[in-house]
């Protein structure tokens, strides 16, 4: 068993000495010991800086059209269908339905639904062409990936629509659609035609956000709206652990998933054991430990501020207040009605992240950026903690990615 990062909010931008606060420690014996190294990221205009703690692993067809017109956009149903479709395509193999169904859940419900949207816009495409989208030959589906090219679409959406068209056709001579030696050699031109572009700067300002949640109307927990604290709670969570939303969705307060230490220092989070994590590498960090900071007695009024961005502290006093009304063992549950108690969706959650965002901005007097996604919180922390000096494979453990090649590439900002 693994213990995975912590990020915590420490010291202030002008003053980063350690006080205690980075040395290294060992964790409660009732879990596995390793060494948390605590690095301090100062926010670059602010008086607020963010802390960060990694933990290292312990270890015969129509003729084909020609012309170019824009691509159906996405519909918001079709899940079902792109099963159907791929079921179609099983049972002429002689397999027990059962055993069908079994193999269809190999993916995820949400990658079924996306690739049933994805699918339902081929369909389309070969319907205005006269073509049968499940039997359709190699020449029609590169027509319909260069259309996607023409459109404007990222190579990382052209996978997607490759990737659905081959769970739904029945491919080409036992081999699936992907593997075809020309779908093969397409997507590697299309890849080298359509570079990965990813933002180089933050879209938004950590240093604003974190001392606009340290103040009003972000506090005091005990007393501030529970929308407000379900998003601060929120925010600081995804701030402290660099994780997925769909990793933070799935924390749970049942006690074999929460678990605090003697003192109350330091809690240990699992995610509900029913959990599949979307990368194998997240279950070599199982355990994220949060280490709570500037605890009380304060010894200024910056400790009590900056207290106020422990995540533990967030997250007691978010269970101490949702625990009258709560229906369900989730960590995060909605507070209005009509759903009061019950768990939110993973899609709610990333809108809890942005609204935190952007309140926060809006306390300040100052407007949102715009194209906000809850998404940007990973690659927010992990940079910083480069900034900082904590390696990149702590940080990749932290993040549960494979190779630090998917933070330099897609993650890595410049907080310079």
């Amino acid at each position: 068993m693994a213990q995975c990062a912590a990020l915590r909010f420490s010291s202030t931008l002008l003053d980063i000495s350690d006080s205690g606060q980075g040395e290294r420690t060992k964790l409660d014996s009732d879990f596995d010991s390793t060494q948390v190294a605590q690095i301090s990221m100062a926010g670059r205009d602010s008086s607020s800086s963010v802390c960060t703690a990694m933990a290292p692993p312990i270890t015969h067809r129509p003729p084909v059209s020609r012309r170019r017109g824009n691509t159906p956009s996405t519909p918001r149903q079709g899940g079902s269908l792109g099963l159907a479709r791929e079921r179609a395509n099983l049972n002429p193999l002689g397999l027990p339905p059962h055993v069908v169904a079994t193999m269809q859940n190999a993916r995820a419900a949400s990658t079924h639904s996306l690739y049933g949207c994805k699918w339902r816009v081929f369909e389309g495409w070969c319907e205005g062409r006269q073509l049968i989208s499940n039997q359709c030959s190699v020449v029609d589906i590169l027509s319909f990936l260069q259309d996607l090219i023409d459109g404007g679409k990222s190579f990382s959406i052209i996978k997607v629509y490759l990737a659905a068209i081959a769970a739904c056709h029945v491919g080409f001579d036992g081999t699936t659609v992907g593997q075809h030696p020309l779908i093969r050699r397409f997507m590697k031109g299309a890849h080298r035609s359509l570079p990965v572009t990813r933002r180089a700067v933050p879209g938004w300002d950590l240093s604003l956000v974190l001392e606009a949640l340290s103040q009003q109307p972000f506090e005091p927990l005990g007393d501030i709206p529970l929308k407000l604290l379900s998003f601060k709670t929120a925010l600081l969570l995804a701030l402290a652990s660099a994780k997925r939303v769909s990793d933070l969705h799935a924390l749970s307060v049942h006690p074999p998933s929460t678990k605090f230490s003697l003192n109350g220092e330091k809690v240990y989070l699992r995610p509900n054991q029913a959990f599949m994590p979307k990368c194998f590498p997240a279950f070599m960090c199982e355990v994220l430990v949060l280490s709570a900071f500037h605890l009380p007695p304060f010894s200024s009024e910056e400790d009590q501020r900056l207290n106020a961005l422990c995540p533990v502290h967030a997250r007691r006093v978010y269970i101490d207040r949702t625990s009258l009304f709560r229906r369900s063992d989730q960590l995060f549950i909605s507070w209005a009605l009509p759903n009061t108690g019950n768990p939110i969706s993973k899609q709610h959650l990333s809108h809890w992240l942005v609204e935190a965002i952007s309140l926060a901005y809006e306390s300040k007097g100052v407007l949102p950026p715009e194209g906000l996604k809850a998404h940007f919180t990973r690659g927010m922390a992990t940079s910083w903690a480069l900034f900082k000096g904590v390696s990149l494979q702590d940080i990749c453990v932290a993040a549960s990615w494979a190779s630090p090649h998917t933070f330099i590439r897609y993650y890595r900002l410049d907080v310079t």
